[in-house]
């Protein structure tokens, strides 16, 4: 894969889609240890409802700009928690991206630091709160880092997934500080952020996406 465009953004919302369905129960397990319980069954239904308004563009091409921003309004039309506003402005940021037309597949960092924009801009948080962006922006971060030391980029989608799985890995041991886990104080610490690992799957989908197009 060469670029970033519509067909390796279907691609990635296809297996994203998949991904989070698989694992729909333990993500509700997860957050039901340190908030509602519902974290796997709004990221499940978010990306369900992205991918029914994709498959109703698909007759005709459409530009990767407004793929993002289609998938903005079906996430937060489907979910209307606090998670929706976030991913739904992390995808318009990352739709403000690519509205001259697809990136260098190089530039992924770039764009999942479009995305962590979006999120930390809505949800006013950042690493070490434990949120999602706990796995977004390490993700961002280690792709622009091996970019710009001229990774391929395999190595460049390879550094995000490691990246975003190891961030998530990491909020068991951080005290929460935003949304409902934060009234637990101390006592959310041995449990891992849900977003942060919905969020790992994810990134994850992005480096697949990039191998199957490839």
């Amino acid at each position: 894969m060469s670029e970033i465009d519509s067909t390796y953004l279907m691609a990635f919302f296809r297996l994203a889609g998949e991904r989070l369905e698989e694992q729909r129960q333990t993500l509700c397990s997860l957050d039901g240890e340190i908030g509602d319980g519902d974290h796997g069954t709004s990221m499940a239904n978010g990306f369900a409802a992205i991918n029914a308004r994709l498959r109703d563009l698909s007759a005709e091409p459409a530009p990767p700009a407004r793929l993002l921003r289609e998938a903005a309004s079906a996430f937060i039309g489907e979910v209307g928690a606090t998670v929706g506003p976030l991913y739904a402005t992390g995808l318009l940021q990352g739709a403000a991206m690519l509205e001259e037309g697809p990136l260098d597949a190089r530039q992924l960092g770039d764009l999942l630091a479009a995305f962590a924009r979006g999120i930390a801009m809505r949800g006013k948080a950042g690493i070490g709160d434990k949120t999602m962006l706990d796995a977004w922006l390490p993700a961002s971060h280690a792709a622009q880092r091996v970019a710009a030391e001229g990774g391929s980029p395999a190595e460049i989608a390879r550094a995000a997934a490691e990246a975003a799985e190891a961030g998530a890995a990491a909020t068991t041991s951080l005290i929460a500080s935003r949304g409902r886990a934060a009234r637990l104080k101390e006592r959310s610490i041995g449990h891992p952020d849900p977003g942060a690992v919905s969020a790992s799957l994810i990134i994850g989908a992005f480096a697949e996406s990039r191998e199957e197009l490839d």
